[in-house]
């Protein structure tokens, strides 16, 4: 089964200075707590500045896009975990060979968690994961939830709303996305948060993520144009554009755990 193709065109003037092909992972089971907000931001950013964006989804069962620019995937119940698991398996070799030739990539929590080894759940069960990412998931008695704010390297303060009981701890072939300053991060001990690998970025961080973190969006974009053998020059945006993100930023930062 074929799936549908949008276009966004730029918003700027003149001609588009290229198009970048998006791709949503499993929008039917995996796009909880806001996550469709990161495809959105990414869309409306990269018009914005003068690219056109191509939008495809996939969901198990339907035909993958033969090349990708960056790949966008959200949280899910564990039942949607268990819907997909056997499709995202199949898929993984696909997946892994994208992120290995530079494709970037954003999966929060569920899809994070699957894009390890595998995720252990509360009753004994063990989901498969894919690999691309050094790291296992474990069930936790609890959940952790609430407001974190952690530092990264690349994208300074990076803030936004974990709630998960999947307790991840990462190998040595994954660096974190950052460490946590306030909240829980990956496990609640390690101090780490989310992970790394390639131009990928899996994360607990729901909110959604980039719409108070324009940095990594920018990021993103920026790799997913380069994949497809353009250089990131965009337009500046405008002051307002930009007060409004970090208008969100201190509002999220302002409230507590």
């Amino acid at each position: 089964m074929s799936t549908e193709v949008k276009v966004y065109e730029h918003t700027t003037p003149g001609a588009a200075r290229g198009r970048i092909r998006l791709l949503q992972l499993y929008p039917r089971d995996m796009n909880i707590y806001g996550d469709w907000g990161n495809t959105l931001v990414l869309i409306r950013r990269a018009q914005w500045v003068g690219y056109d964006v191509e939008l495809t989804s996939y969901d198990p069962g339907e035909e993958l896009p033969g090349a990708v620019d960056l790949v966008v995937g959200g949280g899910g119940q564990d039942s949607g975990q268990e819907r997909i698991k056997d499709d995202l398996v199949m898929r993984g070799p696909e997946l892994v060979a994208w992120a290995a030739d530079g494709v970037p990539m954003l999966v929060i929590c569920g899809l994070y968690q699957l894009f390890g080894h595998r995720f252990l759940t509360g009753t004994g069960d063990q989901i498969p994961g894919i690999g691309l990412i050094d790291a296992q998931t474990v069930a936790g008695p609890g959940r952790l939830i609430g407001n974190i704010a952690l530092k990264s390297e690349d994208f300074g303060t990076v803030i936004g709303y974990e709630n998960h009981s999947g307790l991840t701890t990462l190998g040595p072939e994954a660096r974190p996305f950052g460490t946590v300053t306030s909240g829980d991060g990956n496990n609640g001990r390690d101090r780490t948060e989310g992970a790394r690998v390639h131009h990928v970025i899996g994360t607990y961080l729901h909110g959604s993520l980039l719409p108070k973190n324009p940095r990594v969006a920018d990021w993103l974009l920026a790799r997913a144009v380069e994949h497809g053998g353009g250089t990131w020059e965009p337009e500046p945006l405008t002051d307002p554009v930009e007060e409004w993100a970090e208008r969100a930023r201190r509002v999220a930062l302002s409230r507590p755990r």
